[in-house]
């Protein structure tokens, strides 16, 4: 199974510490090129919703006295920001966006970084009967079946793209006074959900950040609960290219990058927890690295 705990190594990969050497000029805490600069992130909403960018972007200031300005969009806007020319660095979890974006040559050196997953949620009673249920296809159908309430974020986000990829995979093209698109990130999306009584799609570490804020129980559940591979989601962190805008700060870029994949910065990720429960599990340091990553999936030499 693709979504499991990867094991750290003991180094720094090569990678990630020529990007740090690189730009940090000759002082001997690597500090000197980047102090007092700021990094324009672009990223999804659920890394601002459950705390963790916050965590990881004052530990990057103290390393290396840069500041971090985050602007929390969801996947498709900050990637959009990111093409005007507006952004330093994106952190995102939709893969096929991502491949776009890199193979319109508007971003570089891609890395995985971590990982949770995707669950349904809805209420309590759930009306549609879907609890339990193995397969995320038949549960999205029983819904659309029983017309059942579900809030989608309808936003272009990371979850959004993953709900219309599970419709799809259902062969269904929800519409009606049962599909409600609000339009907005996941925090508001689960808030709506419990207001109304309905499903939606949820990434675990958003929903069990807010859990005690909506009442809303896991129904179906992702890979790391033994749940459908459909349900993995991975996330990504991409510098914006600087051939492509001149006026980006691709050396912090590549120092902020560098410092989220490295044994530090993934300790971070690996630590943070909300109540007690893990919500992001650490993905950039391998035993077997992915190559994959650096490239649009599918990609060849002979492309």
């Amino acid at each position: 199974m693709m979504v499991q705990r990867r094991t750290f190594l003991g180094l720094v990969a090569g990678g990630a510490a020529a990007t740090l050497a690189g730009c940090t000029g000759d002082d001997s805490n690597g500090e000197a090129a980047v102090t007092g600069e700021t990094l324009t992130l672009t990223t999804t909403t659920s890394t601002y919703d459950t705390g963790l960018l916050d965590e990881v972007n004052s530990a990057f200031t103290d390393e290396f006295g840069a500041e971090v300005d985050a602007v929390a969009q969801g996947t498709g806007a900050a990637l959009e920001t990111a093409r005007n020319g507006d952004s330093d660095v994106v952190m995102v979890h939709a893969r096929s966006l991502e491949d776009e974006f890199l193979r319109e040559g508007y971003g570089v050196n891609r890395r995985d970084l971590m990982f949770n997953d995707f669950v349904v949620v809805g209420p309590e009673s759930d009306p549609a009967g879907i609890d339990g249920m193995e397969n995320v296809t038949d549960a999205f159908q029983t819904i659309a079946s029983s017309e059942s309430t579900f809030v989608s974020r309808g936003d272009n986000s990371g979850t959004h793209t993953k709900e219309l990829l599970i419709w799809e995979e259902a062969g269904l093209e929800p519409g009606g006074e049962w599909y409600r698109e609000t339009g907005s990130g996941m925090g508001e999306a689960l808030n709506q959900a419990t207001l109304s009584e309905a499903y939606t799609l949820s990434d675990r570490g958003t929903f069990i950040s807010q859990q005690s804020e909506i009442d809303l129980g896991i129904h179906v559940q992702g890979p790391i609960e033994g749940g459908p591979e459909l349900l993995a989601n991975p996330y990504g962190v991409i510098a914006v290219n600087p051939a492509v805008h001149g006026n980006v700060n691709y050396d912090l870029a590549m120092a902020y990058i560098g410092f989220l994949t490295s044994p530090q910065g993934q300790k971070i990720v690996e630590e943070y927890t909300v109540e007690g429960n893990q919500l992001f599990f650490p993905r950039a340091l391998s035993e077997d690295p992915d190559f994959q990553q650096y490239v649009p999936e599918g990609w060849s030499a002979g492309n």
